[in-house]
């Protein structure tokens, strides 16, 4: 059973199946915790895809009531937030993978567009994630000068911002480019550094920085 095997063995060794069977615990009558944890990953087809799920993404799915639905959210939420923690507590400079990791889980598979802004502190760590715009599936408006007085008021160093593409394509946009260009000189005119601009998409992540800027 997953229970016995990740005792004696570690959790590595459990498949992505049995990770979801021991977060439920049980099934129904005549539908047992196996069948259940099988319908999940047969509707969002991969582990990484369960999640981006909403609350309403889990309904008509027999043996995932309220509280079970509760459950699974609550693990990406505490996904969400240990990696927070680890990037107050080091250097982003250092940590890029952290940072794509936690705006993975924070916005990819989001269904409308939205900009993230961290800011840093002097030494690169974070003073706060927060969402500086929402759009629809298509089209989202940012505005730097916003972002600018973010970094102003919470006397930020510096700051990685990132959005997501709905569509999954990681290829930024002419549009993306401009507001990468605005946002950078705008920031430069308080002495404020734009770290990277990362593009979110389903199976990868563009940075602006390493494709050496628009």
């Amino acid at each position: 059973m997953p229970r016995e095997r990740l005792i004696d063995q570690g959790p590595g060794v459990l498949s992505d199946l049995e990770m979801i069977v021991l977060v439920l615990g049980s099934g129904l009558p005549g539908h047992d915790v196996f069948s259940v944890a099988r319908e999940l990953l047969d509707r969002f087809g991969s582990l990484r895809a369960m999640l981006d799920a909403t609350y309403a993404d889990f309904d008509g799915l027999r043996g995932i009531g309220p509280a079970k639905k509760a459950q699974l959210l609550a693990i990406m939420e505490m996904a969400r937030r240990s990696l927070v923690d680890k990037m107050r507590r080091r250097s982003l400079m250092n940590s890029p993978e952290v940072v794509e990791s936690y705006l993975r889980l924070l916005i990819r598979g989001r269904p409308q567009e939205v900009f993230v802004s961290l800011f840093l502190d002097a030494r690169h760590r974070l003073i706060r994630s927060e969402e500086s715009a929402r759009g629809t599936l298509t089209r989202m408006a940012v505005y730097p000068r916003e972002i600018v007085r973010r970094a102003l008021a919470l006397n930020a160093a510096s700051l990685i911002v990132a959005h997501n593409h709905p569509s999954g394509a990681v290829q930024p946009s002419a549009s993306d480019c401009s507001l990468t260009r605005s946002l950078r000189e705008a920031l430069a005119l308080i002495d404020v550094q734009l770290v990277d601009h990362l593009v979110i998409g389903a199976e990868g992540v563009y940075s602006f920085a390493r494709a050496g800027w628009p």
